[in-house]
């Protein structure tokens, strides 16, 4: 396993440059997705008087705009790699081209060092493309790869090309994002605190950040600032897996601080808040401080599932959590509530009734379709029912596992469970799919 932290602490005067690739799989959303930890190390990187560069393959090859900041990436069909042969589904890249990539890369100083990052552990096809058109170009510079596939899939990742694979967290302090390396970024991103106390068999929270801890209040509210003071910036998402724990000495001073100098700004929540912490004073701060996306980690009603996420929220609850936001000033639109399908052993009938259940509030379904993470619990007993998950990191991709793989969700009850996501129940009535219903279209 390799720590780079030394080296990293000793780069002076150097040249760094960052790069985040582009994503190769069946779909891919900008829920203001950036590669934060990169940012936090090239601006450390920065501050010990090395020069530093970026190159986001995401952002640089994004297409259409869409809402609070966000674009919809570029993208281009390319073939599907074997373990995928047989999905009915079609298999893109996003982001930047070869042609594109190649042109930016050629166009910079050459580096002293090259820091490349990874997301999701089926992703790494991009980051390996990647790779390979960075050591074409600067064959003798040392490359590091990091990132969570890399601390997720460390022998795997070995494998790719880098000189070097960061397998456990950096340990370099957090300034704030190097933001300011985009030309005029639409929304900033910050996160309030490291890792989760909370341990889901089906979560990879503790193995990326086994110590969970806050960071300081005056420090987030900073950071916010330096990307507030960007003109092009209107939004600000919040990375945090725990938010709204400890609320009263930490969520709650920094929202006053937040209304006080921001509150031109809009605040987003993609990784879901923990429903028990949402009482009518929460709420109020939430609506108040200008928080616009909502997304409630409810995951699932079964009570074996509600275990197995830690028992952090149970329905009376997330009823309790609807009728606080509800009177906070929210629309049952706003409310979005992730639950979780394809989960080992899950029933069909398990996630109907939650999808039921959250409608039945008037709230908005998100599913999330399960991807199994190696490293957890729920990991170890998909393998033993579908070993080549531990042979091929592109087996865990949520899409190809999730409906085609599994044994516990089938693709067309897949799409009923969907189909029954977005239907609109109204005036307390009820809907439900069957399993012999006909897929709706």
């Amino acid at each position: 396993m390799g720590d780079f932290t030394a080296f990293i602490k000793g780069l002076e005067n150097k040249k760094v440059l960052g790069i985040n690739p582009p994503v190769f799989d069946f779909a891919f959303f900008d829920f203001w997705a950036k590669p934060l930890g990169l940012l936090y190390i090239l601006e450390y990187l920065r501050r010990r008087g090395n020069t530093v560069n970026l190159i986001d393959c995401i952002y640089e090859g994004r297409d259409k705009p869409k809402s609070y900041g966000r674009y919809k990436p570029k993208r281009r069909e390319i073939g599907k790699p074997l373990p995928y042969k047989a999905i009915p589904r079609r298999f893109y890249h996003f982001g930047m081209t070869k042609e594109e990539l190649e042109e930016r890369l050629s166009a910079i100083e050459p580096p002293d060092i090259i820091l490349i990052t990874s997301g999701m552990t089926y992703w790494y096809l991009g980051v390996k493309w990647c790779i390979e058109i960075v050591k074409g170009i600067f064959p003798d510079v040392p490359l590091l790869l990091g990132g969570i596939y890399a601390q997720l899939c460390p022998d795997h990742a070995q494998g790719l090309g880098a000189d070097g694979v960061q397998t456990t967290p950096l340990g370099v302090p957090f300034f704030r994002p190097a933001l300011d390396l985009y030309d005029a970024p639409e929304y900033g991103i910050t996160i309030t605190s490291i890792g989760c106390p909370l341990n889901c068999k089906y979560c990879a929270s503790k193995r990326l950040w086994p110590k969970y801890r806050k960071r300081n209040v005056d420090e987030v509210i900073d950071e916010i600032s330096f990307q507030a003071g960007m003109r092009s910036v209107g939004d600000i998402a919040f990375y945090d897996d725990a938010l709204l724990l400890d609320k009263e000495r930490h969520f709650y001073p920094l929202c006053d601080e937040l209304k006080k100098r921001h509150g031109h700004l809009r605040y987003h929540t993609p990784n879901g808040l923990h429903v028990r912490e949402i009482d009518e004073v929460c709420a109020r701060y939430l609506y108040e401080t200008g928080f616009k996306t909502i997304r409630l980690s409810l995951e699932s009603t079964d009570p074996s599932i509600q275990k197995a996420g830690s028992d952090k929220v149970h329905d009376d609850q997330y009823i309790r959590a609807v009728e606080n936001l509800l009177k906070a000033g929210y629309t049952h639109e706003d409310i979005e509530t992730y639950i979780l399908v394809g989960l080992p052993g899950q029933k069909y009938e398990a996630v109907e009734r939650a999808i039921l259940f959250v409608k039945s509030l008037g709230a908005t379904v998100k599913l999330a379709e399960y991807s199994p993470i190696p490293g957890t619990p729920m990991f170890d007993e998909c393998a033993k029912i579908f070993p080549l998950l531990k042979e091929d990191p592109l087996y865990q991709n949520n899409t190809a596992y999730c409906g085609y793989m599994t044994p516990d969700i089938t693709q067309i009850n897949l799409q009923r469970l969907k189909n029954l996501a977005k239907i609109k129940i109204r005036d307390g009535v009820k809907a439900s799919i069957r399993r012999d219903d006909p897929p709706l279209i």
